[in-house]
């Protein structure tokens, strides 16, 4: 896991990605200092609270690299079930951290 700035998204925000031949999962440094000038500040706890949320959404496209969950075709409905696995494994309500508020089935706000 490395914490990186994945490039301009345009009015989107693409939070994290995942590489499966490079087994990596990539934070966007650019979305977190997006979102503390939206926030004026961010607390460590806030931080870590957004790379967790992205990490735990990335583990569920590695999972799905490696055959333990079946790759969905529909690239949206793909999303939105790694979005609620990562809400699920974080226990974190949907739109009640960062990441999830805002975000569309893309991953992307």
């Amino acid at each position: 896991m490395s914490v990186e700035d994945l490039g301009d998204w345009g009015g989107a925000t693409l939070w994290s990605e995942y590489d499966a031949q490079e087994r990596a999962i990539r934070i966007n440094a650019r979305a977190i200092e997006r979102l503390r000038e939206e926030r004026g500040s961010l607390d460590s706890c806030t931080v870590a609270a957004v790379i967790d949320r992205a990490i735990a959404h990335e583990i569920y496209h590695h999972r799905e690299a490696i055959g333990e969950i079946a790759r969905i075709p529909a690239g949206s409905v793909r999303e939105a079930a790694a979005h609620a696995y990562a809400a699920a494994l974080t226990e974190q309500t949907a739109g009640g951290e960062p990441y999830a508020t805002g975000l569309s089935s893309t991953g992307r706000r």
